[in-house]
């Protein structure tokens, strides 16, 4: 295994290289500079170390942040900005004919991408879960929230599908799942017909919580990784600049949401009938009734007032990302929130959409954005072939990698693609970016596609087959009605701006 990884690791170097050293007019770019040579070979670097993870993908981003650092950036190692090596400006080129530099990314806008207002709201969504972990308000909300869905199999099937939705566009999806099976695997023990055999319906049961949470996401720019990624496209001023709300994205994704958690309901009833009458859920919850009563206080009252200036940030003024900062302030300021749980952060999650920030700062500040979109004759083609394209290959590789590292990749890329056609029938790139972005949490075939889908299948109660099935059916009307809403609906009413 370990020297498969070093392979893996050697040929992706290689790779790179070859990208870097190759002669510029390969490429077809007119104007391409040293430095933008180099952002194109690190860009590389980055896709086939997230694609083939010999390493974690959060060390990738890291990586290339530091290699951008010492390589593209204003403050590289000398040699590599040399005036004595290359040309600085377009004159030079002529009367010294060296290769031009091309332009330098400032070092401190490549390290502001760990601090991205973005990579703050995520951080925000990550106290928040970590608070209510602590008192056990997860499982009290759960407890509470499924309680209406009764005992009716596919009723309660229904439920889980709804309340593990709503959990994962507030928390961690991940975790989400992990509480959310763990609350049905006594459950899934129990649901034995008179010869033994385990109930059919338990596959559809088990199904609908990586469904739920993987669906569920997409209903808020914190729901997954993918999101705040296209919000920094469209909010950012050097980007789009639409001044996108929490509220405003809710307002079109949840509708979508429900109606694919609709689909979904009635396809797992079909595919996985039950002949179970009832399921009995007993939901324990010690946690909750058992937390310090000023600290339950505390933390609902923060978590009710957090939500509740996110979802009204248009009425309020407040920034989405500002918003985010409340919890953190309020829950550090009174003990409730420590040193040992800043640790326990998904940090890994928030290096990786930087690394993905960063490389979007690289085809920008160096120029290489610009050259593309000048060289590429994207006017020739089909505004909706490429649309619906992009999502599509944004679907394929969220299946086989991270859904976060998809996006990061293609979402730099589809922007400058955006910025050279005529989308305006659509809504602009912000049509776009948005069906790339939906598109990576509609990749579920596979237990590899996200970590829900894995900790679904270690269950031992879903079949390889089964979750293929069912996650190509749901992906694939979820594309089709997602982009069917971005074109003719959100898009050319100008939803987002």
């Amino acid at each position: 295994m370990a020297n498969k990884k070093l392979i893996s690791i050697i040929l992706c170097v290689v790779a790179s290289l070859v990208a870097l050293l190759v002669p510029a007019g390969i490429y077809g770019i007119d104007g391409l500079s040293v430095v933008e040579q180099r952002v194109i070979a690190i860009f590389i670097l980055a896709a086939l170390l997230w694609i083939t993870e010999p390493i974690p993908i959060w060390t990738t981003s890291a990586f290339i942040m530091v290699l951008m650092l010492l390589t593209v950036s204003s403050s590289s190692f000398a040699p590599l900005i040399s005036a004595d090596n290359y040309a600085l400006t377009a004159e030079e080129v002529a009367s010294s004919g060296k290769p031009f530099l091309g332009n330098l990314i400032k070092y401190k806008d490549i390290m502001a991408a760990f601090a991205d207002p973005i990579i703050m709201l995520f951080m925000g969504g990550f106290v928040l879960a970590i608070a209510a972990g602590k008192i056990g308000l997860d499982g009290q909300l759960a407890k509470v929230l499924l309680a209406p869905f009764g005992k009716d199999p596919k009723i309660v099937m229904l439920g889980f599908l709804v309340v593990t939705g709503v959990f994962s566009m507030f928390m961690s999806n991940t975790a989400t799942a992990a509480m959310m099976l763990a609350i049905m695997n006594p459950v899934f023990k129990s649901m034995r017909n008179e010869d033994g055999t385990l109930d059919r319906g338990v596959v559809g049961l088990a199904m609908a919580i990586p469904i739920g949470a993987n669906i569920g996401g997409m209903g808020t720019p914190i729901g997954t990784p993918p999101n705040a990624v296209a919000m920094k496209y469209l909010n950012d001023p050097d980007y789009l600049n639409l001044g996108v709300g929490f509220g405003t994205w809710m307002l079109v994704m949840i509708p979508l949401v429900f109606l694919i958690f609709a689909f979904a309901w009635v396809l797992l009833t079909k595919m996985y009938p039950f002949t179970m009458k009832e399921i009995k859920l007993k939901i324990d919850n010690d946690a909750f009734g058992n937390a310090n009563p000023r600290d339950k206080k505390i933390i609902c009252a923060t978590f009710a007032v957090t939500i509740l200036l996110w979802v009204t940030d248009r009425l309020t003024g407040i920034n989405a990302n500002i918003v985010a900062l409340i919890p953190f302030a309020i829950l550090s300021v009174t003990g409730i929130f420590t040193k040992k749980d800043l640790a326990s952060i998904d940090w890994d999650v928030l290096w990786l959409v930087a690394g993905g920030f960063a490389l979007g700062i690289g085809l920008e500040k160096t120029g290489l954005a610009k050259h593309m979109v000048e060289s590429i004759p994207f006017g020739e083609w089909s505004p909706m072939v490429v649309m619906v394209g992009s999502g599509l290959l944004c679907l394929t590789m969220s299946t086989f990698m991270s859904n976060s590292a998809s996006a990061a990749l293609l979402l730099p890329i589809m922007y400058t693609v955006g910025q050279g056609m005529d989308l305006g029938a659509f809504g602009g790139v912000c049509t776009m970016l948005l069906g790339v972005a939906l598109s990576a949490s509609l990749a579920m075939a596979l237990p590899i596609s996200t970590p829900p889908n894995a900790l679904a299948y270690s269950t031992g109660n879903i079949k390889q087959k089964d979750m293929a099935t069912v996650g190509i059916i749901v992906g694939m009307f979820g594309f089709a009605l997602a982009f069917a809403a971005l074109t003719l609906f959100v898009g050319p009413m100008r939803i987002f701006g």
